[in-house]
């Protein structure tokens, strides 16, 4: 059985932790007994689970590793500050450093402070909105996803009532968007939006040319404030942040996943205006100020630099979602590759119970390229013309295999 170790794991994992592999890395969540649930090994863009099988992959760690997994410019470094410390007493000079440097780089930012998760970031930018307003409705997009607290989550149980103050619209739709603001003038404290809409189990949206200039003309007029979660696209569109890749202009920006190549840490800026707020709101967390991600970080942002990371994984990228949709159509299927091309992710046209995304997932992972049927995926600097091509040719057989049931 090829997941024989990670089944056999995942049967002592239940016995000892809720839910066995808990949150958004359930079993549960790919295709149950056909994707291996432990890893052990990564290096480039090959990962190997806990069976010795190895995989092209394209979730990146759900995004974090943008340069690859094992890259020594950033581990060397990160590696010898380990050996020197990490979590002093104080912060390191490194955090002086990083902050000059993400409001140099983000447009429109003037100051940073530091978390470990996207959770983290979002849930404290919403605070400091709402502190800053002395408002507390928050509007976010149906499906939207904005971290783990019980203000944005799926955990909807009745004696969790974060969410009262929280009011959904399609993501787009600006009429609606304006109903909201109609709605509940003078209380609206915030809008938060990812730079694009990117859901679980549906394609990808991007917005339109008027949604930017109608949110933040809605914000000026409510005296409201536009958070921008840059989380999960973050530094793959632009280093100067996906709001810029947009022409957006937020006030509040939260970046962290690729930021230091899988490093735990996460970012949450803002402008000029917000700094005083930010100044007496009281942000701490023990492991915050943890000076290893913050140097992998400073050496992450340089080969971002160097490299033109960017306009690497838009090109494989491209190549990608290319190939599959003429691999496809060479097999009879209509699919949708949605979103950047960095950031791609495919639906079968004819199935919107994502059976066939689930099969042809699958079989991918038994040829050995890990391609999730339920979030959408993720190029690196690590992915090369070669790893492209290999992906292309086992996903041709792939959706031969699935149209004759092989």
């Amino acid at each position: 059985m090829r997941y024989k170790e990670s089944q056999c794991l995942y049967k002592r994992a239940i016995e000892c932790i809720p839910g066995g592999i808990y949150g958004s890395k359930s079993p549960g969540f790919t295709v149950p007994g056909q994707f291996p649930y432990f890893f052990t090994e990564g290096e480039g863009c090959r990962i190997k689970d806990a069976d010795g099988n190895s995989y092209i992959d394209y979730l990146c760690g759900f995004g974090s590793m943008i340069l690859g997994f094992g890259n020594s410019r950033v581990d060397d470094p990160a590696a010898a500050q380990l050996r020197k410390g990490d979590l002093l007493n104080q912060p390191a000079p490194v955090m002086v450093e990083l902050a000059e440097r993400l409001t140099g780089l983000i447009e429109g930012m003037g100051w940073s402070v530091f978390a470990k998760n996207g959770t983290d970031a979002t849930t404290l930018a919403v605070s400091l909105a709402r502190v800053h307003t002395g408002k507390k409705r928050i509007l976010m997009a149906k499906g939207a996803y904005h971290g783990s607290a019980n203000w944005c989550s799926t955990n909807d149980f009745p004696v969790l009532d974060e969410k009262i103050h929280v009011h959904t619209f399609p993501y787009g739709d600006e009429a609606a968007l304006e109903e909201l603001f109609h709605r509940y003038r003078d209380e609206i404290a915030c809008i938060i939006l990812t730079p694009y809409h990117h859901p679980t189990y549906v394609p990808q949206i991007l917005p339109a040319p008027s949604w930017y200039p109608k949110v933040e003309s809605l914000c000026e007029k409510e005296g409201a404030l536009f958070i921008m979660d840059d989380i999960r696209a973050n530094f793959r569109l632009s280093l100067k942040g996906s709001h810029h890749y947009f022409g957006a202009k937020p006030h509040l920006v939260t970046m962290g996943k690729s930021l230091a190549n899988g490093y735990p840490i996460a970012a949450l800026m803002g402008t000029k205006e917000l700094k005083s707020t930010a100044g007496g709101f009281f942000i701490t967390g023990t492991f915050w100020t943890s000076m290893v991600p913050m140097i992998a970080a400073m050496h992450c942002l340089d080969v971002m630099e160097e490299e033109k990371v960017q306009d690497h994984v838009m090109r494989v990228g491209k190549r990608l979602k290319e190939g599959l949709f003429q691999a496809a159509a060479a097999s009879g299927y209509a699919v949708t590759l949605s979103g950047p091309d960095s950031i791609p992710y495919m639906n079968f046209d004819e199935d919107p119970d994502l059976f066939l995304n689930q099969k042809f997932s699958a079989a991918m992972a038994a040829k050995g390229v890990y391609l999730h049927p339920h979030h959408n995926w993720f190029l690196s600097l690590a992915h090369k013309d070669s790893d492209i091509d290999e992906t292309l040719e086992k996903a041709a057989e792939a959706f031969r295999e699935i149209r004759t049931g092989a």
